[in-house]
């Protein structure tokens, strides 16, 4: 979520520089807009990941089919992915089953029992392939909503920025709201991909792990086991819990963060 809300930041573009004489206290403000950018992304991500942080630990149990829980219904990523796969794993156990005592343990049994640096990076193709869609169409659909909420109904669902005057944003709980539908629909287009990614992310932790080397054979596997909803589509409605209010935290941060630091 973090990276998602950075590469927000990064692909809003800068307003254009003002062409009128004597501009050079807004001139100098704009001199770091990058930087301000990243830093309004960066806490945008932070905040809503720290408001669905208990969440994620369910998630990774419904997805994984644990027996436990069958009553509940690029730069950044490649570097940061193996530390992911670790808190996958840690998440993943329950009182009783504990193969990992902790984190050091945890790192040193995959580098030793999975193939060394490579097996922090199993399930790195659908982590790939699912963020696109899913940051593509998240970004879209706001930016849409966003559009056309202040094309059509300004007064009703806008009101003038705090750092321009002149620029019109979302009222918060309309930005909470398009967030929250463009984190549901993103995240209903790519979440196969997240469901193969942690099959494949737990690994030997699971009894089928050998059916599981590749995306396409544990895409193939969970279809042919479990079928679309319960397979591909297992835990969607947990996440929706979790991915819409975490979304909707996030773009209205970013809004928020925008305007306190003079980006309108």
């Amino acid at each position: 979520m973090a990276a998602a809300a950075a590469a927000l930041a990064a692909a809003d573009p800068p307003p254009a520089m003002s062409q009128a004489a004597g501009a050079g206290g807004t001139t100098a403000r704009r001199d770091f807009y990058w930087l301000r950018s990243f830093l309004a992304g960066g806490i945008a991500g932070c905040c809503a990941k720290t408001t669905v942080a208990p969440l994620d630990r369910v998630k990774v149990l419904l997805q994984a089919h644990n027996h436990h829980y069958k009553h509940l219904g690029m730069t950044a990523v490649i570097c940061t992915y193996p530390l992911d796969m670790v808190r996958v794993r840690l998440a993943f156990q329950v009182k009783g089953e504990h193969t990992y005592t902790g984190i050091i343990h945890a790192f040193r049994t995959i580098y030793a029992k999975e193939g060394g640096f490579l097996g922090f990076y199993r399930g790195l193709m659908p982590t790939i392939l699912g963020m696109a869609p899913y940051a593509g169409v998240s970004f879209f659909t706001f930016g849409t909503l966003k559009s056309v909420g202040l094309s059509y109904a300004p007064t009703l669902l806008g009101r003038p920025s705090s750092d321009n005057p002149n620029v019109l944003v979302l009222k918060t709980h309309i930005n909470l709201l398009c967030g929250g539908v463009a984190g549901a629909i993103a995240q209903t287009i790519s979440y196969p991909f997240d469901v193969t990614r942690r099959r494949m992310q737990l690994g030997t932790v699971l009894p089928e792990f050998e059916k599981c080397l590749t995306m396409w054979e544990t895409m193939k596997y969970v279809y042919g086991q479990h079928g679309i909803r319960k397979g591909l589509y297992r835990g969607l409605s947990l996440n929706y819990i979790r991915c819409i209010p975490s979304q909707a935290v996030a773009f209205t941060t970013y809004e928020l963060m925008k305007q306190f630091f003079h980006l309108n």
